[in-house]
């Protein structure tokens, strides 16, 4: 109940902001071109926070979410227009242009300080610990020293595979635990929300992209080394597949082509990983990548569809 309430504390505030500045934009947009307030806002608004850092200053979100929503969505025409997930584009742009908070030097520093109410409720700062500053399983990955194990510096810092699937480990919102994650899948599954052929396709290449590090003589980079489930419960992927990916705007509307793209961004989150030492994550670029891919996606399915169809008729026709 606690960690619940000081949990709360930090990231309520977050998604408070979120919602409230998402919410303003979504009007003025509306008001402007006079058609009803779209509901989709309250979702992108809700995912925006689970792929930030807890520390965050509350200035930045405002800043990102009217990025996303004004640049990522309302520019092409608001939505059902948008070619970019807006939640995430809000991300890409905190990550480039205030690199510093959003990169996970602080990912979780937990003090009564930040929550005087709770502070109040519970006890004083030097009756508890305040938090733990460490750095995410994916950087300590990335900077495993060659000639080292990238699962013995994980282990070492106590990033095992159980903690990193309870969620017992640094990380953003959203993404530290994987059963939480699954708990998602199984809701927008069974509700038809999302398409679970793009989480499936996901990590399958994921694990494709995984076993050929694997299989490569990478003596230098420890990080090809891991086996493909650990980049399954490292950082966002797994949040990002299902939650970001399938976003229906966005992603690929053919079947066909909802494997293909959910394919290609398992492949390029974990060639990103180990071949980009400056971002050891990959997930947010991939799906921003695939999100433009995914129109051509489809019209190379169509096409191909179409020239079937074709020589099919002609063949009727000959016969």
């Amino acid at each position: 109940a606690t960690d619940m309430l000081r949990g709360s504390a930090m990231v309520l505030p977050i998604i408070f902001v979120s919602y409230l500045v998402g919410g303003l934009w979504e009007v003025l947009f509306a008001l402007v071109r006079r058609h009803e307030i779209n509901e989709g806002f309250l979702v992108s608004a809700m995912l925006f926070p689970l792929v930030l850092p807890p520390t965050l200053p509350l200035w930045q979100v405002a800043v990102g979410i009217s990025f996303g929503i004004v640049i990522g969505k309302e520019i092409f025409g608001g939505v059902g227009y948008n070619i970019l997930n807006p939640a995430l584009t809000a991300r890409a742009f905190l990550f480039f242009a205030y690199p510093a908070q959003i990169s996970g030097d602080k990912v979780w520093v937990g003090s009564f300080t930040d929550a005087p109410l709770v502070n109040t409720i519970l006890g004083t700062v030097s009756e508890k610990v305040d938090g733990i500053t460490q750095a995410t399983p994916l950087a300590i990955a990335a900077a495993t020293e060659k000639g080292s194990s990238a699962i013995a510096s994980l282990n070492e810092a106590g990033f095992n595979l159980y903690n990193m699937t309870v969620g017992n480990i640094s990380g953003c919102i959203g993404s530290t635990s994987v059963i939480a994650i699954l708990l998602g899948v199984v809701f927008l599954v069974i509700t038809g929300i999302a398409s679970w052929r793009v989480m499936a396709s996901g990590v399958i290449g994921a694990a494709v992209m995984g076993a050929i590090f694997n299989a490569l003589p990478l003596d230098n980079n420890p990080f090809a080394e891991l086996p493909f489930y650990y980049h399954l419960v490292m950082g966002g992927f797994l949040f990002g597949i299902v939650f970001m990916a399938t976003d229906p705007v966005s992603c690929a509307a053919t079947n066909t082509g909802k494997w293909v793209y959910g394919f290609l961004i398992g492949v390029l989150t974990v060639l990103i990983r180990v071949a980009n030492p400056a971002y050891p994550e990959g997930a947010m670029l991939a799906i921003l990548f695939m999100n433009v891919m995914a129109p051509m996606i489809d019209h190379f399915v169509v096409q191909s569809h179409i020239k079937k169809r074709t020589t099919y008729a002609r063949a009727l026709n000959n016969a």
